[in-house]
């Protein structure tokens, strides 16, 4: 192929296909280069009759070829039928191996020429002469000359592989080309993102096809897909079409089995494929040596661009995919402004300008919206990794914020799961409620309420714009999505919530400094259910902090193991060893999925040795722990067989969701009468709808968990509540208020079964009402089994509502269940005042 080309454009999928209508319309000489023999190869390996979807709706579409939702078979045929309208130049089977620079150095990118050509300083036909040539050497031994280069070649050639015993086998797989194949196989999707929603739907769509399809989620959310697939996925989950396995990986791979890690341990299930949807990589290598820089060296981070899409190697840009923005509209509009940028159109705004114009109206200054975007991106320490394509669409998300001094930005205990990113000024965090004077700043550049954002709680102090300040506001769903695509921001969040709990757990005084080389040097791990973090007569001597999930406790004592205690999240354990360099005196493990903070023992001590307050408080500690030991060991022969009665009793109170509870309700069945007042009384506290299920659940020797919330550390309700619904208040408990829809996410997703959907029951008429017309209860019955008949009788399924225990928030007197118990059998507790050995061994006294 002869001559110089004004433009070459790499990859032939949405973004490629529109630059090259755009140059195509412009008259710009130009060749496409695809190296497979049709357009779009991306889609075209979606799996058959995919529909595709055009979102942000909200955004307009600019491209020379047309884009709306559909069939993936539709939209190829008019992307076909277009290109060949428009005269595109379209070159196939032309893989790019190597793109060599062969012209001299220009003295400015066209970035920094543009920006001159808008203050009048150059000219159009300036940008235009100062345009490098590039070598473009295909595969086939050709090789293709351009002033500019785009590459739109995306990410999906380059897959993020499984890595785990098995993952190897013949039966992994990283693509579906046709659900239609498949009958009759146990098949396991890894990956909740958009493609691995759709491959299960596909997959599950024709029950005529017998397969049972489940997809696993790590977690309990859907950060990166799309809101319409997730709903969808979830209608289909409901339905039995297929299983959603939230909080669970792949530990192992064989052929017919996969072993998953859960919340609650290891499963072994039949698996007779498995297809991997977890992302894909930037193919770095190429790239770089094309002379582009990225952002981090990351596997997973992107190449650093200009607003124009220019990279560091004057005249290559980058678009789509590759670029860190793979929603089809957005490559699209890519497509046609980079090459309006290359032809010389200095006053070209992005299609998404005015959605992200409106997002800054409200701040003071006048910078412009590229401006405004560089300066969120440079002074919020977490969002530095983030090109400036990806900030606008994080920004879509997002909200920018002004306060001026004194200003309540959120106050203790006010509901809200969003993190916020300090631009500018600083803020005040009030930590003691009695005296507001009390603060502690957090300055430019830093993040709050990240407790929210990682536990769900209600916020625990209330800040304030301690001077002029400019906040991002990033909703909880954004937050996360940016942890997953940004690995730079996820490290950022992990560092400054180490240090805060750090700080909070450990006080006397502590500062930002004193904490920093422990916060450093600190690792964040996860651990699966039952997993043992320390064992027993170990020589290890590292401190371990409870960041999520909860841990037992136990010591063996002849040959058989005792339980000691429990350890919420935000508990400590391991330093006994580190501080007197004694072997481990007790065995740690797991009760639930659980995260923990490794804090090297070396640097825990020496932060010991510079804080004599903390010292002293950690001795203090660890003298408790001693005497608990001592304790047991001494009366170990008096009362083996209560040890004993204890430990088993302990553990099965945590193999029934004890282990992540703040608030349970037990029943001792020595003293419960079956008289049913708890239900009762929930039930005339709530509508008529009692809240518990005394008889349901299960029974270990003396003690019952009937079938009542447990009000989760992590609630698993929560993950899924399209209203936000759900909350916590501020004593801890787990409630869901008026805005409930009724779409029963919450019941899906609670493990436990104390969530059910029931129809909101009636007001219940008044005495004159039943006289006159015989309305309501008669006399002898009760109102709320009355109330609950009616709702029952008269509702659509559109009109029922979530239950659940709320620990009967706003009620003079507590739970009204453990009010109404006649013999005190009812009672709720947090597991880690009563699962604990004290409680034996003040009894035994």
């Amino acid at each position: 192929m002869s001559g110089t080309f004004k433009v070459a454009i790499i990859g032939s999928g949405p973004a490629g296909l529109s630059a090259a209508a755009r140059a195509a319309a412009l008259g710009l000489s130009h060749v496409l280069l695809e190296k497979t023999d049709h357009l779009s190869d991306t889609i075209y390996k979606y799996q058959k009759g995919k529909h595709v979807m055009a979102t942000p709706s909200n955004l307009v579409l600019r491209s020379d070829v047309d884009f709306e939702a559909g069939k993936r078979e539709t939209i190829l045929g008019v992307w076909d039928e277009q290109i060949e309208g428009h005269n595109v130049n379209v070159k196939y089977h032309a893989e790019a191996k190597a793109i060599r620079g062969t012209g001299d150095a220009i003295p400015g990118s066209v970035q920094q020429i543009v920006m001159r050509a808008r203050d009048g300083t150059r000219t159009v036909k300036e940008i235009q002469r100062h345009a490098p040539p590039y070598a473009i050497e295909l595969t086939n031994g050709e090789t293709v000359m351009a002033e500019n280069v785009i590459l739109a070649i995306g990410t999906q050639g380059n897959p993020n592989r499984m890595r785990c015993p098995g993952a190897d086998l013949p039966h992994v797989q990283y693509q579906l080309d046709d659900p239609a194949e498949y009958v009759d196989e146990h098949i396991i999707i890894v990956g909740t993102g958009d493609a691995g929603i759709e491959n299960a739907r596909g997959l599950a769509e024709d029950p005529a096809q017998r397969n049972t399809v489940s997809i696993l989620n790590r977690g309990t959310e859907f950060p990166t897909a799309k809101d319409a697939n997730v709903k969808a996925l979830m209608a289909d989950h409901e339905a039995g079409k297929l299983m959603i396995r939230t909080e669970s990986e792949t530990k192992s791979i064989e052929p017919g089995f996969i072993t998953l890690t859960t919340r609650d341990g290891e499963l072994r299930i039949p698996c007779d494929r498995i297809i991997a949807r977890i992302g894909s990589a930037p193919p770095r290598m190429f790239v770089e040596e094309c002379g582009i820089e990225f952002s981090s060296e990351d596997r997973t981070a992107f190449p650093k661009l200009s607003p124009v899409f220019e990279s560091t190697a004057p005249g290559i840009f980058v678009i789509g995919a590759l670029a860190g923005y793979p929603l089809i509209k957005h490559c699209m509009n890519q497509g046609h402004d980079v090459i309006e940028f290359i032809n010389g159109n200095t006053e070209l705004k992005p299609a998404d300008e005015p959605i992200i114009v409106e997002k800054f109206k409200d701040l003071p200054g006048s910078r412009s919206t590229d401006e405004w975007l560089e300066f969120l991106r440079t002074n919020v320490s977490i969002l530095n990794g983030m090109n400036p394509l990806q900030m606008r669409e994080f920004m879509l998300d997002s909200t920018a914020r002004h306060f001026r001094p004194g200003e309540v930005i959120f106050e203790r205990n006010a509901p809200g799961s969003s993190l916020f990113g300090i631009a500018s000024g600083s803020v005040a965090v009030e930590v003691n409620p009695a005296d507001p004077s009390i603060t502690i700043p957090i300055e430019a550049g830093s993040i709050f309420g990240e407790v929210g954002l990682i536990s769900g709680r209600r916020r625990g102090a209330t800040i304030r714009a301690a001077e002029d300040t400019i906040v991002v506001e990033i909703s909880r769903l954004a937050a996360l999505k940016l942890q997953s695509q940004v690995p730079a921001a996820k490290k950022a969040i992990e560092r400054i919530s180490i240090e805060r709990q750090l700080l909070q757990m450990f006080g006397s005084g502590l500062t930002r400094e004193d904490v920093a080389p422990l916060v450093d040097s600190a690792k964040v791990e996860e651990k699966r259910a039952g997993e043992i973090v320390v064992t027993e007569g170990a020589d290890d001597k590292d401190v371990f902090i409870v960041r999520r999930g909860s841990m037992i406790v136990e010591k063996a004592i002849g040959t058989r193991p005792v339980f000691l205690s429990y350890l919420p999240a935000g508990s400590y354990f391991g330093e006994m060893a580190v501080i007197d360099g004694s072997s481990r005196t007790a065995t740690v493990k797991t009760a639930i999925k659980s995260e923990v903070i490794r804090l090297p023992g070396e640097g825990f001590l020496e932060l010991l040795e510079r804080n004599p307050a903390l010292r002293e408080r950690a001795l203090k500690d660890m003298a408790g722990r001693r005497a608990t030991t001592t304790f047991i060991e001494s009366r170990k022969d008096e009362f083996s067989g209560a040890v004993d009665l204890y430990s088993e009793t302990a553990q099965f109170l945590v193999d029934n969701g004890i282990g992540e509870a703040t608030d349970v309700l037990l029943i001792d069945e020595k003293l419960c009468i079956g008289c049913d007042n708890c239900e009762k009384a929930c039930a005339d506290s709530h509508d008529g709808l009692s809240r518990l299920d005394r008889e349901a659940g299960r029974t270990y020797a003396h003690l019952h968990v009937p079938t009542s919330c447990r009000h989760c550390e992590h609630p698993h309700c929560m993950a899924d509540c399209p209203p936000n619904a759900i909350k916590r208040g501020p004593d801890g408990e787990v409630f869901i208020d008026e805005t409930c829809i009724g779409c029963g996410n919450c019941q899906r997703n609670c493990p436990y079964g104390v969530i059910r959907m029931d129809a909101k029951p009636p007001k219940k008429p008044s005495l004159l009402e039943w006289m006159l017309f015989g309305s309501g209860p008669g006399p002898g019955e009760a109102p709320y089994g009355w109330r609950k008949k009616e709702a029952e009788k008269e509702a659509t399924p559109k009109a029922k509502l979530a239950i659940k225990c709320d620990m009967c928030s706003g009620i003079d007197g507590g739970p009204a269940c453990v009010r109404a118990c006649p013999t005190g059998a009812a009672i709720r507790v947090a597991p880690d005042k009563f699962l604990t050995f004290t409680k034996l061994a003040e009894d035994a006294e």
